[in-house]
């Protein structure tokens, strides 16, 4: 007889499906958020239960921290968990209301002088972070860091203050990229898939595209990875591929590649999927548990993208 009080348990995917592997994967090695997360997007789970998981890395000055995004730990605010939080958000239809006026008010209060968001406040300093985040004492405006949280913004039609400046911030760091590299590209193209100016929008993401290709910032052919270079800094194997800048379908991004290079990149994503269940992180490994917990949200993102381009994952 079951517990008075207990939960009953969502129906479970059948066995040796990749989606079935994944829970196994998700319900052995993740966080509660991301435990949550998995049920939310595949199993039924309901959106109160992602959001009450995620309060638990709400700061009282209305940004996030505790290593919402694992590879920066300790327990102050941060621009990208704060990103990190509103991505959450976003994927279960609850980035809106009083929560995010909050997160708006952070996001002004760490704000660099033009309006934008660095990457590493210098609050983190003291704190263990991966040794590739450097910290500052006056860190500069990055679009890796206010690309994203902008184009949320717009895609959920919140305005506030804030978005005025750090929109045209946007747009002239998208406009005027000229050497890049794929996760400055992929903070240029979450914001341009939101951004209100929708002619602009995919003029820009057009110029974009060929820089993409001319730079070989992409792995069109994962039979053949020798052949395409790994940008400077980046680890070992530390490729990107079209579905990691057209995460789904409607991306501006999707129309940089042909049919055959995005079927094939992601017949190697779904390929990419280990024994234990999980997809593996790409970026370089400095420790563990930052490590582990990284991988049930990459797999959460591999499962999310398969599905949006219509590939059976269970």
């Amino acid at each position: 007889m079951a517990e008075t009080g207990a939960s009953p348990l969502p129906p479970t995917p059948p066995a040796h499906t990749p989606l079935a592997r994944a829970e196994h994967f998700v319900w052995l090695t993740a966080r509660v958020l991301e435990q949550r997360r998995f049920a939310y997007h595949f199993l039924g789970g309901g959106a109160d239960a992602v959001e009450t998981a995620l309060s638990a890395y709400l700061n009282e000055d209305g940004g996030y921290g505790h290593a919402l995004e694992p590879d920066l730990r300790g327990p102050v605010s941060q621009p990208l968990h704060t990103g990190h939080a509103l991505r959450v958000l976003d994927s279960i239809g609850r980035c809106g209301g009083q929560r995010v006026e909050r997160v708006c008010r952070y996001l002004t209060s760490v704000s660099t002088r033009d309006g934008a968001l660095p990457a590493i406040h210098p609050s983190q300093r003291g704190y263990p972070a991966a040794p590739f985040v450097p910290i500052v004492d006056d860190p500069p405006s990055e679009l890796l860091a206010t690309g994203p949280v902008v184009g949320l913004l717009h895609g959920n039609e919140v305005w506030h203050a804030w978005l005025f400046r750090a929109t045209d911030f946007c747009w002239q760091a998208v406009e005027s990229l000229e050497k890049s590299h794929p996760y400055e590209i992929e903070a240029a193209v979450a914001f341009l898939d939101s951004a209100p100016d929708r002619p602009r929008a995919e003029a820009a993401a057009d110029r974009l595209g060929r820089l993409v290709r001319e730079q070989r910032l992409v792995a069109l052919d994962p039979e053949r990875l020798e052949a395409f270079p790994v940008s400077p800094g980046y680890a070992p194997g530390e490729h990107h591929f079209p579905y990691d800048y057209a995460k789904a379908p409607s991306s501006l991004a999707r129309a940089w590649f042909t049919d055959e290079e995005m079927t094939r990149s992601l017949e190697f994503l779904a390929r990419g999927q280990r024994e234990d269940g999980g997809w593996p992180i790409r970026w370089r490994q400095w420790a563990p548990g930052a490590a582990l917990e990284a991988r049930s949200i990459v797999t959460i993102e591999a499962l999310r993208t398969l599905r949006a381009y219509g590939l059976a994952v269970g």
